[in-house]
């Protein structure tokens, strides 16, 4: 059964995952960072340092991308 998706605060590895759960987190997080830049809309979180995503963000993020 799966789980419904929550917003709330994610660290990036952890969104990422979710997104990617089949690659390791570095790697899931260099894709997340690579949709990021390919999308208007979302590339000013690839310029970010923080390491997770505020609620806010995170609406933002699957308001673009989808539910992962």
């Amino acid at each position: 059964m799966e789980q419904e998706f929550k917003i709330r605060t994610y660290g990036r590895t952890e969104l990422a995952l979710l997104y990617s759960p089949d690659i390791n987190g570095q790697s899931a997080y260099r894709k997340l960072k690579n949709w990021f830049s390919m999308n208007p809309k979302l590339r000013h979180f690839c310029c970010q340092k923080q390491r997770t995503f505020t609620p806010a963000q995170v609406k933002e993020i699957i308001s673009i991308l989808g539910e992962p």
